[in-house]
């Protein structure tokens, strides 16, 4: 009886602490705008420094690949410190591909701005913040999305897409943080 006892005790300490750490990790919020649209926010914590999340956010061929979500860039186009990209994507949500024409931009302060330019939707605007945390060795990002749809479906269901895209995303620029930040560092 006490075996069973400890062994419940211990489970529940080790989910505990599990859970507790995943919390730490990404804290995610959205929300449907009295305005239209779903606006989401986030603070995420990165075990790597700031320069290979700032790699991976500007390496705009390869967003495809930090995504789900089928998507392909048609166009990415580079100039003045601003980079424009013609992205496709195919989502379970609507038929056939929808066309998201944007411009990011490293703003002076540090963070990384994408505001739309076009396409198949009403409003698109990203917004990263990359922070050192741990004396350089960690990374806070916090992060801001505003996305409508150009086309009718309940912003309530578009909020709950969101939510599990951008979970999956974070989990994705995670992986790819840590393997990136291996490779540098020769192991």
């Amino acid at each position: 009886m006490l075996w069973r006892a400890m062994i419940v005790m211990g489970c529940l300490l080790l989910g505990w602490s599990g859970w507790s750490r995943a919390a730490e990790l990404v804290v995610l919020e959205v929300r449907t705008e009295p305005t239209g649209g779903v606006r989401a926010t986030a603070t995420i914590l990165f075990p790597v420094e700031p320069a290979i999340i700032q790699r991976i956010l500007t390496d705009y061929a390869h967003w495809p690949d930090l995504f789900e979500v089928r998507m392909r860039m048609a166009e990415i186009r580079e100039q003045d410190g601003k980079a424009f990209t013609d992205i496709r994507i195919d989502h379970a949500l609507f038929s056939g591909e929808r066309r998201l024409l944007s411009e990011t931009r490293t703003l002076p302060t540090g963070g990384l701005l994408t505001e739309l330019k076009g396409g198949d939707f009403k409003q698109y605007r990203r917004f990263w913040k990359l922070s050192p945390v741990d004396g350089g060795a960690h990374t806070k990002a916090e992060f801001e999305l505003l996305v409508e749809v150009d086309w009718s479906m309940p912003d309530w269901m578009v909020a709950l897409a969101v939510r599990r895209d951008l979970e999956t995303h974070f989990r994705i620029m995670r992986e790819k943080a840590l393997a990136l930040a291996q490779l540098q560092s020769g192991r």
